[in-house]
Order: structure tokens, then C-alpha cells, then sequence
């Protein structure tokens, strides 16, 4: 298999996986803590925390580990990568949000497909993605730049942990998530109208937390070499 397809596949997995325990854990939440939406969320955040970490360290040596069509795009504009890695990167997000929120679906015997109906709109939830999602990519180029990359995948969970509850929109962050969370009706769906101005609010996000890594760190270090022992 070539480093392509292995990266393509790591991506699609990872996506998956992620969409699946964002929307798994939002149905056990539900289910358990019918009463209290409080401690639905801190569930629905901590295994999200917990799971995206894990998911960062598995596949960060084949993909990358970006699972968010954003940190791609941000990835190739600051590294002078290939804007080909976006047509091969995107699609395989976005599908494997899908697939996961799907197989999430049938975990729960919920609906296998169904559009969701919460409604997620205003401006306060607009301004939510656009902070989380610039703080997202924050977050990831500075480790990335100062060579500290190994940390991604604690920081990116702690943070995204941290953010549902910063933010009122429980931070997305991420325009696959968000089209894949449109199939499920349940704690963590977004209804397909809410879903756009979302999308739209988390490429500015990304825009300026692009423009925040380039003022705090214009130069990469490169990451220390491994020395065999």
C-alpha cells in the first residue's frame, strides 16, 4: 500500500472514530443522565477528550492526525505542503465523520441515519466556533512549530475537553464533525440548516488562528532527531 492510501485510510479511521465517540458517548450520556444536561455534557466531553487523545497518538505517525479539514488546510498553507494532500484529506474526513456517526447510531439501535433536528444557531454560537476553532489551530501549530509535536495529542484533548464548556456552542471546531453530526438525532446533532453557518464560522476561526501562528511563531523548529539506543 502506498504512504497515500495508508494516510488516506489512517485519516478515514480516525475521522470515523472520532465522530463515533462524539456521538456514542453524547447517546450513553443521554441515556444515563436523562435528567441532568449538566453532567450529559461533562460525560459527552471527558470521553471525547479521552478518545481524541488516543486517536492523535495512533495515528499521528501515519496521517498526521488531522481528522479536521481545517488543520489540513492550515498544515498546507504554513508548511508549503501540496495542496493535493486537501483533495486526498478532506473527502476521507468528512465520510469517515459520517460513517462513524452512523456506526454510532447502530451501537445505540438508534435510527441508522436520521437528520437531526436541534437547532443550533445565534450569534454567541458562531462567535463559540470562531474562537474554538482558532484556538484549536493555536493550539496544534504551536507545538508543531516549537518541536513539540509528541504533545498534540494530550493538548488537542485537554483543550477540546476544556472548550465544550468555554464555548456556548460546546465547540465543534471542525467542518467534518459537523456535516457528520447532521445524521444523528440525538444529544450531539447539529440540524442541517445550523450546520453552514457553523462550517463558515470555523474557516474564520481557522483564518485567524492561521494568522495568530505566523505572529507568535513565524520560524518551525524542526523536530529533534531520534537517536537510536
Amino acid at each position: 500500500m502506498s504512504h497515500t492510501a495508508r494516510a488516506a485510510a489512517g485519516e478515514f479511521l480516525g475521522s470515523a472514530g472520532l465522530a463515533a465517540i462524539v456521538v456514542g458517548s453524547g447517546i450513553a450520556a443521554q441515556r444515563l443522565s436523562p435528567t441532568d444536561i449538566g453532567l450529559q455534557l461533562f460525560e459527552n466531553a471527558f470521553a471525547t477528550a479521552l478518545g481524541l487523545t488516543v486517536l492523535i497518538l495512533v495515528f499521528a505517525s501515519v496521517s498526521g492526525a488531522h481528522f479536521n479539514p481545517v488543520v489540513t488546510l492550515v498544515d498546507i498553507a504554513l508548511h508549503r505542503r501540496e495542496w493535493a494532500t486537501a483533495a486526498v484529506y478532506v473527502p476521507v474526513q468528512v465520510l469517515g465523520c459520517i460513517a462513524g456517526a452512523v456506526l454510532a447510531n447502530v451501537l445505540f439501535a438508534a435510527p441508522t441515519v436520521q437528520w437531526s433536528t436541534t437547532e443550533r444557531s445565534g450569534w454567541p454560537l458562531l462567535l463559540s466556533e470562531v474562537v474554538a476553532t482558532a484556538g484549536l489551530i493555536l493550539v496544534i501549530f504551536a507545538l508543531v512549530r516549537t518541536g513539540r509535536s509528541h504533545l498534540a495529542g494530550p493538548a488537542v484533548g485537554a483543550y477540546i475537553g476544556a472548550a465544550y464548556f468555554f464555548t456556548s456552542s460546546t465547540s465543534f471546531a471542525n467542518p467534518a464533525i459537523t456535516v457528520g453530526r447532521m445524521f444523528t438525532d440525538t444529544f450531539a446533532g447539529i440540524a442541517p440548516a445550523s450546520a453552514l453557518p457553523f462550517v463558515f464560522a470555523q474557516v474564520v476561526g481557522a483564518a485567524l488562528g492561521w494568522a495568530a501562528v505566523r505572529f507568535f511563531f513565524p520560524m518551525a523548529v524542526p523536530e529533534p532527531a531520534v537517536v537510536p539506543g
